[in-house]
């Protein structure tokens, strides 16, 4: 039971090993040669993946395809392309909160020219203006947070219908981020128009 094989044992398994080489070999079968030692796995990966032998020309060829990926990153996030988006702009749920977003008035897009008029009314020296100044800063901030809160009640119910088996985890929030931006300077660029149904 536990004595080694003879010779004219071990000779009928080299001869089927070599005639399974030759032939296609079915996905289910019996591979017909020994795993490589992890060692020479590694050494043949090396093999197939050289690194330039000039530094140089490796960070060369680095800041080349990384400037490639930017370019294409850019391009998309002007057209819209799906495949090449950054991670946290990519997938249905992201790209229906951002045309949700995108096809309605916000009140917190027009948060930052409202913040430099403002500005501009507390710098001048006269006690009306700036009385004025403070009453639009509170009236901006709380048109801002209930405009926020209907906004993502809203959002989330609308997720929940369209996309019930879908994670949504952080999609609100996403959304009510980009309300914070001027429509124009939006990125992703909006792909729907104001007013648009969805």
């Amino acid at each position: 039971m536990f004595r080694s094989r003879s010779n004219e044992e071990k000779a009928p398994a080299t001869q089927v090993t070599a005639d399974l080489t030759k032939h296609a070999r079915d996905p289910q079968a019996p591979k017909g040669r020994p795993t490589p030692k992890r060692s020479e796995a590694q050494s043949q990966r090396r093999r197939a993946v050289t690194p330039p032998a000039d530094r140089k020309t490796a960070v060369k060829q680095q800041r080349e395809t990384r400037r490639a990926a930017m370019t294409r990153q850019r391009e998309a996030l002007n057209s819209g392309d799906e495949r090449y988006l950054p991670a946290r702009d990519k997938g249905p749920v992201r790209r229906f909160a951002r045309n949700y977003v995108d096809a309605r008035f916000c009140a917190a897009e027009f948060f930052l020219p409202s913040a430099v008029v403002i500005l501009v009314l507390t710098m001048v020296r006269v006690g009306a203006l700036q009385n004025l100044a403070l009453l639009l800063w509170l009236l901006v901030i709380l048109a801002m947070v209930v405009d926020s809160i209907f906004l993502a009640v809203r959002l989330r119910k609308q997720l929940a219908v369209r996309f019930p088996n879908e994670s949504t985890r952080g999609v609100v929030m996403y959304g009510l981020m980009r309300t914070l931006q001027i429509r124009k300077l939006r990125l992703p660029k909006p792909q729907v128009k104001r007013g648009a149904k969805l």
